[in-house]
């Protein structure tokens, strides 16, 4: 069974994500220069966004170099002495790793909170032991002396192929010093695409210093800010069978995940430069499909030849249009059983393939979407 997401959203001028010159994101679809906003920008805005924890019941994981910090913060809230706590974090997580570079991860760690508790529970239990190998490293022989290989091997050992983070459990982990923590995601994301051909801008920009004399002439700064402004087709798939697999067989907190999921992504919109732009432009159209054929369909290819806009202006109606024939010509072609449900902010175009998918608000587009989930 897999549930795919497909949206429509148009963004006003911004930068919500850009690459290493400071320009916003794009790519070459079709023949022609997209704007594009990168699967991982997209993945952090639904996971970090308040309704997928609100959903889900579960605090959020974290992605971070800094597990030696985050340990010994819960140490010293046992009652372990600072120096004691930095002392054993550190040398439990240069063990976790493989590989420390001044008291950071060579590499970021993606773990749930639970995860790290029980790393902490299990230094306190053994604590003497442990405080005598952080604070006296040169009395063990080889590295295979240390007491915290043997918890480090229990860890991951409970930890294998399952994790108790809905947000892990979607989009996976991978470590490659510790293939044994990797957990294949259960949930694949698309670069968001504009629908149309996308040209870049320039904006001016210069600040006036308050504190200047009238007299004296000239700006306190000057720069440039570069923008664009696009439609986007967004695509999104969960494979259901692996996540529910990936939280351990819990059913129940599977189905959260994906409410989470849905209810996040049509809220969580990428942060870069929203300071200077504010575009805070909710979805057009989001469609949900629920499927057991085997089949998976991104509908981006309903954009390859790119969208050009009405007489009267505008991307949104004519990309609905577009996705809505491709999918009933898909649907035509490929047969299957796919079940649509659409939840549309604008009040035109009616629907022709997806007609009777409609749902009238937000949370019944969800509801319709968990009732056609196992419940156990």
């Amino acid at each position: 069974m897999f549930i795919e997401l497909h949206m429509i959203q148009s963004f006003a001028p911004s930068n919500l994500n850009r690459d290493d010159t400071g320009n916003p994101k794009d790519t070459e679809f079709g023949g022609v220069r997209r704007a594009r906003i990168s699967s991982q920008s997209l993945k952090r805005a639904i996971r970090l966004n308040p309704a997928f924890k609100e959903s889900t019941g579960v605090k959020p994981a974290v992605r971070t170099r800094l597990l030696a910090r985050k340990l010994a913060e819960k140490l010293i809230e046992a009652g372990k002495p600072r120096d004691e706590a930095d002392a054993v974090a550190q040398a439990f997580a240069a063990e976790y790793s493989g590989k420390m570079d001044k008291g950071h991860t060579s590499v970021l760690l993606y773990l749930s909170d639970d995860e790290i508790q029980m790393m902490a529970d299990g230094l306190i239990a053994q604590w003497d032991e442990m405080l005598a190998a952080a604070t006296n490293p040169g009395d063990k022989k080889n590295k295979s002396d240390s007491p915290f290989a043997p918890l480090v091997k229990k860890l991951i050992k409970e930890t294998k192929n399952r994790t108790s983070a809905p947000d892990i459990a979607l989009f996976g982990r991978m470590l490659a010093d510790k293939p044994d923590l990797n957990l294949d995601a259960a949930c694949q994301v698309a670069h968001a695409i504009s629908t149309h051909r996308v040209s870049m801008e320039i904006d001016f920009f210069t600040a006036v210093d308050d504190l200047q004399e009238e007299s004296e002439t000239g700006a306190g700064m000057m720069g440039v800010t570069p923008f664009n402004s696009a439609c986007f087709y967004r695509y999104a798939r969960i494979d259901w069978d692996q996540l529910v697999k990936n939280l351990d067989g819990d059913v129940d907190l599977a189905r959260k995940t994906v409410e989470g999921f849905l209810k996040a992504s049509l809220r969580a919109i990428p942060t870069g430069k929203q300071n200077s732009f504010a575009a805070q432009n909710p979805p057009s159209l989001a469609l949900a499909v629920v499927r057991d054929d085997g089949m998976s369909w991104s509908l981006a290819n309903a954009f390859e030849k790119p969208v050009r806009p009405r007489n009267d202006g505008g991307y949104v109606v004519p990309s609905i249009e577009r996705l809505d024939g491709y999918w009933g010509r898909l649907t035509k072609v490929y047969g299957g059983d796919p079940k649509p449900f659409v939840l549309q902010l604008e009040e035109e175009p009616p629907l022709k393939s997806l007609a009777g998918a409609e749902q009238p608000n937000a949370e019944k587009w969800v509801q319709a979407v968990l009732n056609e989930l196992p419940k156990e």
